[in-house]
């Protein structure tokens, strides 16, 4: 009895461990996909809730910074590859993002070099990375 009794116990352990990965793995696509959403609409003000607390306190956008988000329209949110690893709970992700302004009608594309991490406290992934920079050239 007590020779199956530890491989069942490590096989207990094993699926345990696999399922947290996989939560964890739903939750990032999941908020990668409200994110996306969040964006494709242009509403910047509920997309700070993906922001990290810790850096919305100490890099909340200026209220010029909002301003400038409500002159564009969002017309393009291209994920590419998608999230790339980078650690245990943290992964690293480039989304090409067309705008419009909506003063100009000049149309273009800017870069956003996002950084995800994930809070196995709160089972959460928080954008570490800030808002778009949409004032690149």
């Amino acid at each position: 009895m007590r020779r199956y009794l530890l491989p069942l116990l490590a096989l207990a352990a094993m699926l345990c461990a696999g399922c947290a990965t996989d939560q964890r793995n739903q939750a990032l696509i999941t908020t990668l996909n409200a994110y996306a959403g969040t964006l494709r609409w242009g509403d910047f003000q509920s997309a700070l809730q993906f922001i990290d607390p810790k850096a919305r306190a100490t890099h909340m956008p200026t209220p010029l910074d909002l301003a400038r988000y409500q002159q564009v329209r969002v017309t393009g949110y291209d994920e590419g590859a998608g999230p790339v690893p980078d650690g245990e709970n943290q992964v690293r992700q480039v989304v090409q993002i067309g705008l419009v302004n909506l003063n100009t009608q000049a149309e273009r594309t800017v870069i956003d070099h996002q950084t995800w991490r994930y809070d196995p406290e709160k089972k959460r992934w928080w954008l570490t990375s800030g808002l778009p920079d949409i004032t690149q050239d």
